[in-house]
C-alpha cells in the first residue's frame, strides 16, 4: 500500500491559486500528496493579495502563480525527503 496523504497542501477557496487545477497538478505529479481547498485558512487577507498555500501546515508564497508553485513543489520536495 502507498503513502498517500503524507504532505497536505492546503488551499484557500479565495485564493489565486483556485484559478488552476491544483488537485489534479499536485497529485499526479506527487502521489503522496493530498490537496485539501479550504473556505478559509485564517491568514485574512493574504489570499487576496498574493498567491499562497500552507504545505504540512507551512505557509508558501509566491509573487504570482507560477512563482508560487515552484515554491509550493519545493517545500513538497523538502516534506517527502524527510519520508525518505
Amino acid at each position: 500500500m502507498g503513502t498517500i496523504g503524507i504532505v497536505i497542501v492546503e488551499i484557500c477557496e479565495s485564493n489565486l491559486l483556485q484559478t488552476i487545477e491544483t488537485e489534479d497538478l499536485f497529485e499526479s505529479e506527487y502521489p503522496e500528496v493530498s490537496v485539501i481547498s479550504s473556505e478559509c485558512l485564517s491568514f485574512c487577507g493574504l489570499c487576496r493579495l498574493r498567491p499562497f498555500a500552507l504545505v504540512n501546515g507551512r505557509r508558501i508564497k509566491g509573487k504570482d502563480i507560477n512563482d508560487c508553485l515552484t515554491n509550493i513543489r519545493r517545500a513538497i520536495e523538502e516534506e517527502l525527503a524527510f519520508y525518505k
